[in-house]
Order: C-alpha cells, then structure tokens, then sequence
C-alpha cells in the first residue's frame, strides 16, 4: 500500500500516513550570524516550539522527523545555540518520537541530542517505502531505490514580480521527478522516481528561488525543475516552473 504524503496547509511541515510529521531547516541559532549583519533579532526558537506543538495537537504524530539543519552554526556552536538545540529536542521528545536526518549544518550534533532520539546517515533513511534526506549530498542506494523522495537543504521560494518590477519572494513546495538517464552511471536504475522539496521551517531563513536558481545540492542537478509544479504554504498551485519566469 503506498504512504499518503500530504503537506499541511498552511505550514511548511507535511504529514506521512497521517502519524509523521517531518520538518526542516530549523537552523537554530541562525540568528547569531544576522547580528554580524547588523540584524538583532530575539531567538526565534521557543516560537518554532510553539507552532511545532500546535501542530502536533492538531495532529497528533507519533513520529517527528528532522530532515536535516536543526542547528546553524559551523563548524563550532556556541554556548547559546547548544542550549537552545538541547532544550528544542527535549521538548519534541514529549511531542513523539524524534528522528533527526544530519544536513550540512549538523556538524556534532550527536552531542547535543539526548536519549532515545535517532540520527540516521546524513545520506537519508527509508521510512516507510519513502526515501528521505537533507539533500546537501548524494543519496543512499536505498534511498534512490525509493519512488517517492523527499528532501530539503535547498529552502524553496518562488519569486513573483508585479507590473512595477517590484519583486517579492514566497515560500514554497517543489514537486517534480528525477530524470533518470542522468543517474545511470551512479546508480544503475531505471525507475520513476516523485520528488518533493520542503520549504524551510525558520522563516528567518531566507531561500532560493526555484524559477531563477533553481535547487541547491547534488540532486538538483537531476530534477526536472523547469517542469516541476510550484505550490504556495496555503496550498495554492500557481503552475510550472517554466511557466513562472
């Protein structure tokens, strides 16, 4: 039977068979890096901890998984981000269990993670027949055995410009497909493969936009993003990405 992957609209979190959740880029402690840009802004932890359990109330999960960049900092953190990790990742043990997917940011952060919380390989995890990674690197084999994927790294946005010229940058899903020829050498397999890229949880993240840059990492150099349909964190569908230039 194939999982039900549906993102929750209104959030950039989606649900699997309606008892996972799975979040990413939370990039604790980013905002040590805006303030040497002149930005002082407050933590915005303890406010992803309350949209996180907000959701879980509505949703009741019994798994929470991490696709990668729960912290910021690299390659060392300091004093107030490892508290604020720590303190994060005890608060969502009590929401269900915790999975957590390493990114390029999650240098150690095997010793800030407490008891009973699960790293897997930074190169992905199956999850039910799902192949599930960061994206900053090359997938496993099983992972790209997998026909649905899912993967962050990237923090999708669509960039929107009026009749002024004025831009503006929204948050967004990317649903496309690998092209497979493009994998041939590396992988050996000639199989369908549905790829979806989740927006950033941290909206001081920041993004890329998908209809100039394209996505980030080593698969976005194999998904078909000019063909791959953009959807706003409401759930509005606004086309193709060729179609969005």
């Amino acid at each position: 039977m194939n999982p039900v992957i549906q993102p929750v609209i209104g959030a950039p979190a989606l649900l699997i068979d309606k008892k996972t959740l799975v979040v990413a880029d939370l990039h604790i402690g980013i905002e040590k890096e805006l303030r040497e840009y002149g930005l002082n802004l407050t933590s915005q932890t303890e406010n992803m901890v309350d949209q996180l359990v907000d959701l879980c109330k509505k949703h009741n999960p019994q798994n929470i998984i991490l696709l990668g960049d729960v912290k910021h900092n690299i390659p060392s953190s300091t004093y107030a981000e490892r508290k604020d990790v720590k303190s994060f990742l005890d608060k969502m043990q009590k929401l269900g269990e915790i999975h957590i997917i390493p990114g390029n940011h999650d240098g150690n952060i095997k010793r800030l993670i407490p008891e009973k919380t699960f790293l897997h390989p930074s190169d992905g995890m199956v999850f039910k027949n799902i192949g599930l990674l960061h994206g900053h690197r090359w997938p496993s084999e099983e992972v790209m055995n997998c026909k649905h994927i899912i993967m962050a790294h990237t923090h999708p946005t669509i960039m929107l410009t009026d009749r002024q010229g004025y831009k503006t940058y929204e948050q967004c899903w990317l649903k496309g497909v690998i092209v497979n020829d493009k994998l041939k050498k590396r992988y050996r397999q000639d199989i369908k493969r549905n790829i979806l890229v989740i927006p950033a949880f941290n909206i001081l993240c920041g993004g890329i936009a998908v209809n100039k840059e394209g996505v980030t990492g080593p698969l976005g150099k194999v998904i078909d993003v000019k063909n791959s349909e953009v959807f706003l964190i409401d759930g509005t569908l606004l086309g193709q990405v060729k179609d969005l230039k």
